[in-house]
């Protein structure tokens, strides 16, 4: 039977790429390559004993031959936008988030309208708004990128006996399956219970960008850590050169706002300035230990003991950042350098 459907399933691909019959020959392969997708989706859990959801056929090419199988699937789980984007669907993280670019706004609003556009001093607010901005729009990006990232996410319910068998398992070789996710465990994964999924290098599961900090997204956290920590020492850097020149001016004419409504939102920005600024650089520090030592945060905490090749420490920055360059300093490009996994084990 399934060999029958992998046959099928192949031969229905191979038929819709191709242009039969001016396009119909491609209509029509779609079409059925959806009801039969859909059907073995209803018997396979009956079947082969996994989720509904995890069931899909993928197409694969190798050196000599096609190979299709029904079991290595695109995992549909914390996915949006067509399954191009990673999203993990929890209250909490989604409030955090939003408080977060809420105060992002807050700051901007104040410095802008506050602090720089209100200055008599054009080259000093100018040089500070182009910076200002930057720094704003990198942290911006950088959480975004690390809120839509795949952390690395083990495929869920791949913990069966056709996968176990393509992966090349020897009968009595030793692996680790996660009971709750029924996946196969790779070493230094982790089970996270937000995100419902074993992470590859967990290091810890963040509310404020609603994911984990695994191995895929660790560059764009601390990017994300290091912008916001910037911004927050430039904040107060402004903060207090207006409470200087409003001091100097008897807070008659430094704002735009009443003397009490100025007061108050600057002391606001303070204490924004001040919280963002050492929570960040504590996580950033962290961050970087972290790596210094290849090492996850939750490995630390467990304390547990390295059973996996240590490496070196400029290894072990390229392994997250890739080879030096300006493009380390990014949200927008990936480390040149990734570490290569067995496809069918680690692609979802």
């Amino acid at each position: 039977m399934n060999d029958f459907m992998n046959h099928l399933n192949g031969l229905l691909v191979f038929c819709s790429r191709s242009r039969v019959n001016g396009g119909y020959g491609q209509l029509i392969a779609s079409a059925t390559l959806f009801v039969v997708n859909s059907l073995w989706s209803a018997v396979a859990p009956c079947y082969l004993g996994i989720d509904e959801s995890d069931v899909s056929f993928a197409y694969q090419k190798t050196m000599n031959n096609y190979s299709y199988s029904a079991l290595a699937s695109v995992d549909h789980h914390n996915r949006c936008c067509g399954n191009r984007a990673w999203c993990v669907k929890d209250i909490c993280g989604i409030v955090c988030v939003i408080m977060t670019w809420l105060l992002i706004l807050f700051a901007e609003f104040v410095v802008m309208r506050l602090i720089l556009m209100p200055s008599d001093y054009t080259v000093f607010s100018t040089i500070n708004m182009i910076i200002f901005q930057a720094l704003a729009f990198l942290a911006f990006a950088s959480h975004i990128r690390t809120m839509l990232s795949d952390p690395g996410a083990v495929p869920r319910g791949n913990a069966t006996k056709e996968m176990i068998e393509q992966m090349g398992y020897r009968e009595g070789q030793m692996f680790y399956k996660c009971p709750k996710c029924c996946s196969i465990k790779p070493e230094r994964a982790h089970h996270c219970s937000v995100c419902q999924r074993c992470i590859r290098k967990m290091d810890h599961h963040c509310p404020w960008v609603n994911n984990c900090v695994g191995e895929n997204n660790q560059k764009y956290f601390v990017l994300f850590t290091f912008y916001i920590a910037s911004i927050s020492l430039h904040t107060l850097f402004l903060v207090l050169t207006q409470f200087a020149e409003c001091v100097k001016n008897d807070w008659r004419t430094c704002s735009p706002y009443s003397p009490p409504s100025t007061i108050f939102l600057l002391l606001f920005l303070t204490f924004e300035g001040l919280m963002f600024g050492i929570f960040t650089i504590i996580m950033l520090a962290t961050q970087l230990t972290a790596i210094f030592n290849d090492q996850t945060g939750i490995e630390q905490l467990k304390k547990e003991e390295a059973r996996w090749a240590k490496k070196s420490r400029l290894k072990s920055i390229q392994s997250v950042f890739g080879r030096f360059s300006l493009a380390w300093f990014s949200p927008f490009t990936e480390p040149s350098c990734r570490t290569k996994f067995h496809t069918h084990f680690y692609s979802v």
